[in-house]
């Protein structure tokens, strides 16, 4: 059971492998001390270069770096002289990169301009401007699941229950979760304007972006069972909360922890809890170029958690949430419940550039301990509920009930 005595050692695991791996589904960076890949040491080059500079060196780096080594069946040397003495300037240059990167049909590579790599930055940083919504997708329709409190979106009387029907002017009708929080989030200050669906009236609200401050983990009891949100996995503060969480349902009789519309972030604090309930094998294997394969092992702890758990999943897990849920489904360590996760199996690692610009490079792929490739399949849930147009009406979490109800027959047969 859990031995709150190991929280040292636990800032031990934390340092070896801080800033490893981070994943998610738009802002995602490989730092990876190991055979596959070294890390960057400086975050931005502040070096001066021509811009056709700029494109022969990024032409070179994917050349030595994808993990496609065939480049989607392709001679990359195509490229190398495509663009000489074409480019005048760094729009330019990413006009020419843009083109080039397309050809590989990888939709994670991507160049950055310098205020798209500034925005990355900022990302990665951890800080996140918004206006404070937990949304999700039924029959289509962009439902806001909840309004967090102290909020942009509070102060502005969004709530839940709303449907958005644009976000300044496109149609968010068909537009995944992930997309229509893109849209939603922007820099700081900076305004979006939503039209909203209420009761069959529709009006527009101009909301101010602010950074939104929450915690990645939340928890709470209920008859003893214990529930453990976690929102993200980007926070460098993520393993202290989740250790915070499970002190505090140390005295429940099983657990359910909610990874619906998690879309990713730092690996080691998916390795870190999943260590808490799997305390030895491989938790994921990353391969690389050529098919170079880097397994990482369970440590040792003092300590784990061993009663029943269900795991809640939609569309919106994503990467580290799915190494997680990966890990435990393929141990039997816990149960899968809610909708097909994303599917992002890819690993990109950030490239700083020249003239402060960046690349979000694909440089390897991640397995489940089975050896599963999920990359655009997903992890299909033990027991798939979906949220229908009254559920979000009256406000009913199906899929947490449905957890619970598993969870109370997991813990009944863990007792006889």
């Amino acid at each position: 059971m859990f031995n709150t005595g190991m929280k040292r050692r636990n800032t031990v695991y934390i340092i070896i492998f801080t800033t490893i791996l981070l994943l998610g589904l738009n802002k995602v960076v490989m730092v990876l001390k190991n055979p596959i890949i070294s890390a960057d040491e400086e975050l931005i080059n502040h070096d001066k270069i021509s811009s056709q500079k700029l494109v022969d060196n990024v032409w070179n780096i994917v050349r030595k770096n994808y993990y496609d080594s065939t480049m989607n069946d392709q001679n990359w040397y195509r490229w190398k002289h495509r663009y000489d003495d074409k480019i005048k300037n760094d729009d330019d240059a990413k006009v020419a990169i843009d083109t080039m990167l397309a050809s590989l049909n990888d939709p994670y590579s991507r160049f950055m301009s310098k205020s798209e790599y500034s925005d990355q930055n900022t990302s990665i940083n951890s800080r996140i401007f918004g206006i404070g919504v937990n949304i999700s997708s039924v029959a289509g329709k962009i439902h806001i699941i909840n309004v967090i409190e102290g909020t942009p979106a509070q102060s502005a009387n969004i709530l839940s229950g709303d449907i958005i029907l644009d976000i300044d002017g496109k149609e968010a009708s068909g537009l995944s979760v992930s997309e229509v929080a893109n849209l939603v989030r922007g820099p700081e200050n900076t305004m979006v304007q939503l039209t909203i669906l209420r009761n069959g009236d529709k009006f527009v609200k101009k909301i101010i972006r602010k950074e939104i401050k929450i915690k990645t983990v939340k928890s709470s009891v209920d008859n003893k069972i214990g529930y453990i949100q976690i929102n993200s996995f980007i926070g460098s503060t993520t393993p202290n909360e989740f250790l915070e969480a499970a002190e505090k349902t140390k005295n429940t009789d099983g657990l359910v922890i909610d990874l619906r519309g998690n879309t990713g972030g730092l690996l080691p604090n998916a390795i870190f809890i999943a260590n808490l309930f799997i305390p030895e094998g491989k938790l994921v294997s990353i391969v690389g170029r050529n098919g170079y394969r880097y397994d990482i092992q369970a440590q040792e702890t003092d300590f784990r958690i061993e009663k029943p758990v269900v795991i809640l999943v939609d569309g919106g897990s994503a990467s580290a949430s799915e190494i997680f849920s990966g890990a435990m489904k393929d141990y039997n360590r816990a149960k899968l419940v809610g909708t097909k996760t994303f599917g992002k199996g890819m690993v990109q690692k950030i490239i700083p550039l020249e003239n402060e610009t960046g690349l979000n490079l694909t440089v390897a792929k991640y397995l489940t301990p089975s050896g599963t490739d999920i990359n655009q399949k997903g992890i299909k849930p033990d027991i798939e509920v979906q949220f229908t147009e009254k559920n979000i009406r009256n406000h009913e979490d199906v899929q947490l009930q449905t957890a619970k109800n598993l969870l109370t027959k997991m813990i009944g047969q863990a007792d006889k």
